[in-house]
This record gives C-alpha cells, sequence and structure tokens, in this order.
C-alpha cells in the first residue's frame, strides 16, 4: 500500500541541496523565497548545502546525504523542498537511510526527481513532482504552481483535482521578474497520439527521464518489486519530462526502460512540455511518440504541464490517477488510496 503524508498548515519546510546550491550571486534571489514563504505562514529550516556550490554539486556526497537524512529524521519538518534540481544527485542514493524516514512529503522536479521515484519506490511513501522551493518567491503564484499546497494537504482517502494551465512560459526571463516567477504568454495545449478524448488510469510514477534512466537496473529501481508488493499488481501510469535529449537519445532510454520491465503493466505514458527533443537526421519527436505507442499498445499523450516548461501540475507518484485530455484541455483527478 502507498503511504500519504499530509502538509499541515505551518508546518516547517526544510531546504536542503541533496543535488545543487545556490551560488553566491543567487543567494538574495533564494532568501527572497525563504520570505515570500514565512510571510505565507511556512517557517523555513535551511541545511548548510543550499549556500554552497562547487563542481557541478553543492556538497560532497556524503554531506548531503547525512543533511537530507537528517531532515527526514526530523519530526519538527513537515515536508523538504530542496531549492531546484541539478546533476549529481545519484551520488548520495546509496548514502539514504531510506529505512528511518519520517513520513513527509518531498516536493519538486528536475534531479530531485531520482530522489522522489527512489523514495516511493523503496519505502512505499507518496512524493510529490512539482515546483521547485526558488520558484515560490513570487508575490503571487500561478494557478497551476499553487495548487501544491492543495494536492499536499489531501488527507489519505481522499482526492484532488487539477486542470492544464491556461498559459506556459516559452522562455526564462530572469532580468525582467514578474509578480508571479513566470512569464506565461504561450496558449497550453495537452495533445494525444489516439484520438481527440483520451483517458489514462493507473498508479503515477515518473519524472525527469534524462536522470530517472540511471536508476533503471538498481536496487533503487526496482518497479517489478513495487508492482508485487506496494500496488497489488495496478497498472502504471508514467510521466516523464525531458530536459535536454535529444530525439535518438530520447529513444534509446525508452527502448531500455522497455527491455528493463518498467513499462510491464503500463496503462499510457504522458510526456510533458520540451525545449529538447532536438530532431536527428529527420528523427523527430512525434516519431518517437508514435512508435512507443504502437509498440506498447497504449496511449500516449504529450506537452503536458510537466518539467522545464513552467507551470506544471502536481504529480504525486503513487496516487491513483485518472488523466482526461479533451480538446487540448487536461484534467488530472488523483485519489490517495
Amino acid at each position: 500500500m502507498i503511504i500519504y503524508p499530509t502538509l499541515k498548515k505551518g508546518a516547517t519546510i526544510g531546504v536542503t541541496a541533496p543535488s545543487s546550491g545556490v551560488e553566491p550571486e543567487l543567494h538574495d534571489m533564494f532568501k527572497q523565497a525563504v520570505s515570500r514563504n514565512e510571510k505565507r505562514g511556512y517557517p523555513v529550516m535551511c541545511g548548510e548545502t543550499i549556500w554552497t556550490q562547487d563542481k557541478a554539486k553543492s556538497a560532497a556526497p556524503d554531506v548531503r546525504a547525512k543533511e537530507f537524512n537528517d531532515m527526514m529524521q526530523d519530526e519538527s519538518i513537515g515536508i523538504i523542498i530542496p531549492p531546484w534540481g541539478g546533476e549529481l544527485l545519484i551520488e548520495i542514493i546509496d548514502k539514504l537511510d531510506f529505512a528511518s524516514f519520517s513520513y513527509k512529503w518531498i516536493l519538486g522536479y528536475s534531479d530531485t526527481s531520482v530522489l522522489l521515484l527512489a523514495t516511493t519506490l523503496r519505502t512505499g511513501m507518496a512524493t510529490a513532482h512539482g515546483t521547485n522551493f526558488v520558484d515560490l518567491r513570487g508575490e503571487f503564484s500561478d494557478e497551476t504552481t499553487a495548487m501544491w499546497e492543495k494536492v499536499l494537504a489531501t488527507n489519505e482517502g481522499g482526492s484532488i483535482t487539477q486542470h492544464s494551465s491556461q498559459k506556459f512560459q516559452k522562455q526564462w526571463d530572469h532580468e525582467n521578474p514578474s509578480s508571479e516567477v513566470f512569464h506565461l504568454t504561450e496558449p497550453t495545449e495537452w495533445k494525444s497520439l489516439s484520438v481527440d478524448n483520451t483517458t489514462l488510469k493507473g498508479r503515477l510514477l515518473g519524472g525527469c527521464i534524462d536522470v530517472i534512466r540511471h536508476l533503471i537496473g538498481t536496487s533503487f529501481g526496482n518497479i517489478r518489486e513495487f508492482q508485487e508488493k506496494t500496488i497489488n499488481n495496478e497498472p502504471i501510469l508514467w510521466y516523464f519530462e525531458n530536459c535536454d535529449l535529444k530525439t535518438t537519445e530520447l529513444r534509446r532510454t525508452l527502448v531500455q526502460m522497455q527491455l528493463a520491465g518498467w513499462f510491464d503493466n503500463c496503462s499510457g505514458i504522458m510526456f510533458g512540455r520540451s525545449t529538447a527533443n532536438d530532431t536527428v537526421e529527420g528523427y523527430e519527436v512525434l516519431d518517437v511518440y508514435h512508435e512507443l505507442g504502437q509498440e506498447l499498445n497504449i496511449p500516449i499523450v504529450y506537452d503536458t504541464d510537466c518539467g522545464h516548461v513552467p507551470p506544471q501540475v502536481t504529480f504525486v507518484n503513487g496516487a491513483y490517477a485518472a488523466v482526461e485530455v479533451k480538446e487540448g484541455k487536461g484534467k488530472i483527478q488523483q485519489w490517495f488510496r
């Protein structure tokens, strides 16, 4: 069974950097996120790793792992939200004391999704793929991003519904900050390979495909054991987002996942919007999606609100979900059961 933490209003947010920390020139931006969240009623406890960044990591693996383990064991902390992702979170996975974790939400995306997926697979505790901490520094949050609070405050046994965004951000513009952080200018359209109306149902799992693929073949990516022992062989509904992979790299990764059994008893796959997916010799990302859908005989949905092209819905690893895509709009209902 899946264990669902519950976010309490006024809970202390623990911020630690299991992947990348914050460079000195960006400390003021980070402090703004701390101030905004405390004004919203969430005290913030900052770890030491967030203030440093050298050679593509916040600190040595042992240091990062210890700080994260300590925060997971600290029952005064109600939720952990890393400042953002990075590159080398996988270095700490084998140093995490999963058995000692207290029940609390971990929220984030990008490299953080390695931690989210591994934690759910190893412990059966739900984790949340959604906003990073630094993206909560705005005076306001857009409707899609703001749902993280309502989603994570949902009680075990309850359900929560989210909808696709109205608009998304085409490119970052840090030089001209907005009151909502993101510059939402482009109309959002969720798309399906098959028919105008598509419904997908299953247990959610996923993350940034660039990094979670490195769990394949390890004890931290044992999908078959999770299916058999934790979700009673219910179908898995995968969601992926691509940060940097070109189409051939994406295809190789998906084939490897298939060969490793990750798509056994899979009910569908959702792909987030991406600025990657560079075409190789005429091989486009739609070719990748079509081939995968035909091979697995499952529905494929793409350009969803997930990942590095914000905003994004909050997907809960382990939750049972029903996703409807109709006329370019998406509806996501998640049950915490």
